[in-house]
């Protein structure tokens, strides 16, 4: 086997100042190396600060191992992506190619493109769209700037933007991948950039993508990635989740809408009003799942039990298989872009009568409900309840699989259906001095969220917190409902400027964040994890409540049903403190991080569970009190700014509880 420790040490040295002392990633990725070299499985608790993506990096590479890292968000992908691999080809020694893949959807469609813009289109051109005068201005503008950075982008992936479109405009020029023709059948294929994608990927030495397209890939029967010899799941914690959703399905009015503009270019005269007739189920479909969001759908083999959704289903299913009829005797020439189009079209007939087959005969391993998607859109959504069974018989068997987190939730090996005979479980630590780098604030104060004040109090507690930090605050919330809410009361009234989740693409977000430390950012559940900002520009990390899955989540409550009585503790308990970990794990990146992590949730300092909560949790001092809050800001400012490094005393005058 190659010298692991060597290789790692060659890298860590070429880190600004030297690298750290970090024991546990040297651990780790022997570890990771030894699991690779045996075939075995590996999952690895990795504590904030001990350098993990190193740590199965390094390993994996100079094993000569073709390697899959699937990230559990598209944040951590990019960094990844931008950061990590890019700084190991410098310095590793070791000649290794990178490729990264996202979902279709990501990626600009040059074929969608040529359709909006036939001919190429000028900056004076209107967009060819099938949407009223109004709605074409309104995205007319947008259109242009995509398509002027399409022209000049070598990956046309959507995370490269400097602007975050809207939904709309995107889903103008992007497709899906069941819409999808295939390179072979479209006009665009020799230059489509989710194709060169993949073509990078099958030469690719270590492939990166998201855990949702391995998901896809999963269920797609391992057609959609090169074949691999190791799969890493970083942030593995999420893994259960993820499955669930990307093994499942998602129906919405829109992919109605979607097949009937792409078919009504395609069919005969003679058909045309087949095309209209899916256009308006797909409308009929977002009335009924309009006045349901929120709602679990109830089903089975004897069908749906709401009768007004079962109807719309049928009916559904009958316009789809009239147009797919319609799409197959539509004469078009090979090559051209109607054959594109026809293409494009027959796919997506093809899984849409696929999902609606599955969303009438409810397979009981499965639930399904109905949210509010993108651009407000109602979709039902269908997801596995265990997911163990699937990944058992599809994955476990096929590669060398190395699960890694800061906080590795109890009882991963049995829920995921790994086999315990081939699987090591490792804990590695942290190299931080977290009660000296550090504090744990619980405004023991506040109300409980639940009760009424509870929104307000919160946003008072978080614009002191934001001016004592003088800027310098990560602020994540558990619903966009209040991130909008603290937003709005804290509008001009803060140190800095105030970014929001979607204001930008989630990179140039961050970079915006990081450029200017009397910033405050305010994001929800995707930045709570895999979003690395060290040095005074992260001073707070401010959660907004406690991040228990809402009672009424259907994914969540067929969970808590398997469960039985015990359900809060194992299925709300356990989700809550892996997320609570998580979203404090972004404070300290290094060991020279000074910071606050304030959980703006009293139940942390007084609920009966609140030993089982902050058990996973950074081991920080815990404090109640403000003026000990302020102090160590202030200490932290005059340390950072004098360039000493000095301790800062562990002894508190209070603590949150007994805890």
């Amino acid at each position: 086997m190659p010298d692991v420790t060597a290789a790692l040490a060659r890298v860590t040295s070429e880190l600004p100042g030297g690298g750290e002392a970090r024991p546990g990633q040297v651990v780790m990725a022997e570890a990771v190396a030894s699991a690779v070299e045996r075939q075995r499985h590996l999952v690895v608790q990795a504590g904030t600060g001990t350098g993990k993506s190193l740590g199965y990096l390094v390993p994996c590479i100079v094993t000569g191992q073709r390697t899959v890292v699937a990230t559990a968000t598209k944040a951590l992908q990019d960094q990844l992506a931008g950061k990590d691999l890019p700084f190991l080809a410098e310095h590793l020694g070791v000649p290794f190619e990178v490729a990264v893949v996202k979902g279709r959807s990501n990626y600009l469609c040059r074929q969608r493109l040529a359709e909006v813009f036939p001919g190429g289109g000028d900056a004076d051109q209107q967009p060819s769209l099938d949407l009223d005068a109004a709605a074409v201005s309104g995205l007319g503008q947008e259109l242009h700037l995509l398509r002027a950075w399409a022209a000049t982008s070598p990956t046309g992936d959507r995370s490269e933007l400097d602007f975050e479109p809207r939904p709309r405009a995107w889903a103008q020029l992007s497709v899906t991948a069941v819409e999808c023709p295939g390179a072979m059948k479209c006009p665009k294929g020799d230059v489509c950039f989710a194709e060169a994608a993949k073509r990078r990927a099958e030469v690719a030495d270590v492939i990166v993508v998201n855990t949702a397209l391995y998901g896809m890939h999963l269920a797609s029967g391992g057609h959609l990635l090169p074949e691999h010899d190791v799969v890493v799941f970083d942030e593995a914690h999420e893994l259960e989740d993820v499955a669930a959703t990307s093994l499942g399905l998602e129906l919405s009015g829109g992919r109605f809408e979607a097949l009937a503009r792409v078919a009504a270019g395609v069919v005969a005269k003679a058909d045309q009003a087949s095309a209209a007739a899916v256009a308006e189920v797909g409308d009929t479909l977002r009335d009924v799942l309009g006045r349901m969001v929120g709602e679990a759908v109830v089903g089975g083999p004897d069908g749906l039990a709401d009768g007004t959704l079962a109807a719309v289903v049928a009916l559904a299913e009958a316009r789809v298989q009239v147009l797919a009829s319609a799409l197959k005797r539509a004469e078009t020439g090979d090559g051209t872009e109607a054959a594109a189009r026809k293409s494009r079209a027959q796919q997506a007939a093809g899984h849409l009568r696929g999902d609606l087959a599955t969303v009438a005969a409810l397979p009981a391993t499965h639930v399904a409900w109905v949210e509010q998607g993108a651009g407000r859109q109602p979709m039902v959504k269908v997801a596995a309840v265990d997911v163990a069974a699937v990944l058992a018989s599809t994955l476990w068997g096929e590669v060398s699989a190395v699960l890694t987190s800061a906080t590795i939730p109890p009882g991963i090996v049995t829920r995921l259906g790994l086999p315990p005979g081939r699987t090591d479980e490792l804990d590695v630590g942290s190299p931080f001095q977290h009660r000296a780098q550090g504090v744990l604030y619980v405004p023991r104060h506040l109300p409980d969220p639940r009760r009424p004040g509870g929104d307000e109090a919160m946003v008072d507690e978080l614009g002191w917190l934001i001016r004592a930090a003088g800027g310098r605050t990560l602020a994540l919330f558990t619903s966009f409902r209040r991130m909008e809410l603290a937003g709005a009361a804290l509008e001009g009234a803060l140190p800095g400027p105030l970014l929001r989740q979607g204001d930008l693409p989630k990179p140039a977000l961050v970079a915006a964040f990081a450029a200017d430390e009397s910033a405050s950012l305010f994001a929800t559940m995707g930045f709570w994890q895999g979003i690395d900002v060290p040095g005074r520009t992260l001073s707070v990390v401010a959660i907004d409540r406690l991040p228990f899955p809402r009672p009424d989540e259907p994914l969540w409550k067929a969970r808590r049903e398997l469960a039985g009585p015990r359900a809060f503790s194992l299925v709300d308990v356990p989700r809550a403190a892996t997320l609570l970990a998580q979203g404090a794990g972004r404070l300290l990146r290094t060991s020279d991080d000074r910071g606050v992590v304030a959980v703006l949730d009293p139940r942390l300092a007084s609920a009966a569970y609140r030993r089982e909560l902050l058990l996973p949790m950074p081991p920080l001092k815990r404090s109640i009190s403000r003026d000990e809050v302020a102090a160590f800001l202030a200490a932290s400012t005059e340390e950072a700014s004098s360039g000493s490094a000095q301790a800062v005393s562990s002894s508190s005058s209070s603590s949150i509880s007994s805890a």
